[in-house]
């Protein structure tokens, strides 16, 4: 199937794979209004890196807006927008940039279903405030009649061996067999240093959490787009599962980047972390890394900086 699959420059209802080198707002203007199931991208966040022209916020809100606008339009009625963001950081102090972008999407009516957070814990090393270690995903759709699969991104039950205790299903397994809900918390390593995906782009997406987004928000052969395309995450996370995926890109870098690491999906021979595989535990796996050198041999336990003492209550 995937080999008859070519990429094309230009958006047309009948390709499967778009990469439209330039500016997004004018790939959008070529896709006609409701045909696109789920838009969801990471949108540079006015901090200055490589790939974004750092601008006054009020400057980059307006320009921000007249994306989200036309997404927007192009949005089918059940069909979702996900906006993936971190902090704008000005002197140290920090403002969320979902908090900033709300009140734009909820004038165009648009309806926030859920505010989910990505956890990571690899990140900038702060010296004057906690190191982040976390970003936003905000996910609106346009109507309350959206498109959400559950099943197939369901994670394995904590307890897959509790039943009810009383009541009418008393003794039944009160657990889905196909497993529970992710919840609002979601953690999934970033791209960082020796991840599989790592490429030269400093902000890369992990597919995994992209095809999370794929797999509940639209069904096969639907349009997944991304208006600002980096290196291809989320055309990867769509074609891997059917979907029809377009996305526009301004750095010639990142078009042949996402170029290439598409062909490589296609060609089945892509090297991504698997969806839902379990956090590396450095401890488990018995990395000598673990142990302090300041500590005795076989002690791998960090050393305390206030002893714990223990507490004596009334009665005891």
């Amino acid at each position: 199937m995937f080999n008859k699959w070519t990429i094309a420059e230009k958006f047309s209802r009948s390709e499967r794979i778009i990469i439209y080198q330039g500016d997004c707002l004018e790939l959008l203007s070529a896709i006609p209004d409701e045909s696109l199931q789920l838009i969801v991208t990471s949108p540079p966040y006015n901090i200055g890196k490589e790939y974004e022209k750092r601008l006054k916020l009020g400057n980059y809100l307006e320009q921000q807006a007249a994306v989200i606008r036309e997404c927007a339009r192009s949005l089918s009625p059940r069909g979702s927008i996900c906006w993936q963001v971190g902090n704008y950081v000005d002197n140290g102090s920090i403002i969320p940039l979902d908090t900033v972008l709300y009140p734009i999407f909820t004038s165009l009516g648009l309806k926030m279903r859920n505010r989910i957070i990505w956890h990571f814990e690899h990140g900038l090393h702060c010296s004057r405030r906690f190191s982040g270690r976390y970003e936003t995903i905000i996910w609106f759709t346009k109507s309350d009649n959206y498109v959400f699969n559950l099943d197939p991104v369901r994670v394995p039950q904590k307890y897959p061996g509790k039943k009810y205790f009383k009541g009418p299903k008393a003794g039944k397994y009160s657990c889905n067999p196909l497993g529970k809900n992710p919840g609002d918390l979601w953690i999934i390593p970033n791209v960082k240093s020796n991840h599989v995906e790592k490429t030269d782009h400093p902000c890369q997406f992990p597919v995994e959490l992209i095809e999370r987004l794929v797999l509940s928000m639209t069904c096969e052969d639907d349009w997944v787009f991304d208006p600002f395309l980096g290196t291809g995450t989320s055309i990867i996370s769509a074609i891997r599962h059917n979907r029809r995926g377009a996305g526009a890109e301004i750095l010639p870098q990142y078009i042949r980047l996402a170029g290439q690491r598409i062909e490589k999906e296609l060609a089945g021979i892509l090297r991504t972390r698997p969806m839902n595989r379990p956090v590396y535990d450095p401890r488990k796996a018995g990395n000598s890394l673990t142990v302090a050198p300041w500590v005795k041999a076989g002690n791998s336990d960090q050393p305390l900086l206030i002893k714990e003492k223990k507490r004596k209550y009334p009665g005891q």
